[in-house]
């Protein structure tokens, strides 16, 4: 992707997780907007062919579009109220967080929580939160094990994308990987 590819998709998550209003959108309350409406309301042009250019160039596959093409949503993130009505699913018995080094001491007395967004996210894979830590400081990477979790009853859900939620995860099912 270009730099302005990389700006545009930065300015697609912002008003499709955070500020729709910001462009005069209304989302759904599955989070979903029309994309002729998204389209029109841009404050730089973007065609069509540039949008699904953009979905399925987006590395972390943030965007997916309704089944008829007609809609658009973002995957997860969101810190305005929608329900993705994602199905309950059971993860695989180990996850991982990343995060950065200075959080690790809160983190791991008082556990993961969604704060301002809807769910905690977890990846199936270390060296992808890795590279999520990475992004605010010295990385660290938490496992989660997500199978005392699910026994204890905590649920589980799967993005579009295969990015993991939960609600939250207590301390005790959290372990520093070794690096």
């Amino acid at each position: 992707m270009t730099r302005t590819d990389t700006d545009h998709s930065r300015f697609l998550s912002l008003v499709l997780r955070h500020d729709p209003g910001r462009i005069g959108l209304v989302l759904d309350a599955q989070g979903w907007v029309a994309v002729a409406d998204l389209l029109a309301r841009l404050p730089f042009a973007l065609t069509r062919a540039d949008l699904d250019r953009l979905v399925q160039g987006n590395e972390k596959q943030r965007f997916t579009f309704s089944a008829d093409g007609q809609r658009i949503r973002a995957n997860q993130g969101h810190s305005v109220e929608v329900d993705l009505a994602l199905p309950e699913a059971a993860p695989p018995p180990v996850l991982y967080h990343g995060t950065a080094q200075t959080n690790l001491p809160a983190i791991l007395a008082s556990g993961l929580d969604r704060r301002a967004r809807h769910h905690v996210h977890l990846s199936a894979l270390p060296e992808t939160a890795l590279k999520v830590g990475a992004r605010h400081g010295a990385p660290v990477v938490l496992q989660v094990d997500a199978a005392a979790m699910a026994a204890a009853g905590h649920r589980f859900f799967r993005s579009e994308n295969g990015v993991w939620l939960t609600d939250t995860v207590p301390p005790q099912f959290l372990s520093v990987l070794p690096g």
